[in-house]
């Protein structure tokens, strides 16, 4: 099984339900959308074996996988997962609700850009739900979208440069909608990858 792979690295996480906890990135190349706020070089990869992968993560400490991308569900499928579950990994997910994910994954974030209401019937649960938001956008509406555990607002940054007016309105957007949380991305604040 092969995978083209962007890159792979070990940090913490840096945004949402996960946040500050260790995991390996593996970032998958290529997307099915094109987000003008997207801050991923996702274009270029490099064809890997599931056992280059394997190779390569094995130095780390740390069992959490985060299958990021682009969007990983364009290349991951239920035969991956449980390849990687068979090896003792927690196996989360980044994905923007275009298709279903496999089957054995043990953390779904789900960040839908377009098409919401066609997001439930692919994904109907998942562990958290994150919007990239800019001043003026309007709050999703909860009721068409996926079940989640947690519900995050996060502020569009300008690559690493902060955004004060994207964030002042998603801290008055949480205030005034209080089933949803505030979600930083703590990596781009503190300098980590």
């Amino acid at each position: 099984m092969n995978l083209n792979v962007n890159e792979i690295f070990y940090s913490l996480q840096g945004e949402g339900g996960r946040s500050g906890q260790p995991s390996i990135f593996i970032r998958l190349a290529k997307c099915n959308l094109t987000c003008s706020f997207c801050d991923t070089d996702f274009e270029r990869g490099v064809k890997m074996t599931t056992d280059e992968v394997l190779r390569e993560i094995e130095p780390y400490r740390c069992k959490w996988i985060i299958w990021t991308g682009g969007e990983p569900t364009l290349q991951l499928n239920d035969a991956i997962v449980s390849l990687f579950k068979g090896k003792g990994y927690l196996q989360a997910i980044e994905t923007n609700g275009t298709r279903r994910v496999p089957r054995g994954i043990d953390y779904i974030t789900c960040s839908p850009k377009q098409h919401f209401e066609k997001v439930r019937e692919l994904i109907p649960e998942v562990d958290e739900l994150r919007f990239p938001i800019q001043k003026g956008d309007p709050v999703p509406d909860a009721t068409i979208l996926p079940k989640a555990k947690h519900y995050f607002l996060s502020p569009i940054f300008d690559n690493q440069q902060i955004i004060p007016e994207n964030i002042n309105y998603c801290v008055s957007l949480v205030k005034e909608n209080p089933m949803w949380a505030l979600s930083l991305q703590i990596h781009k604040l503190i300098g980590i990858r």
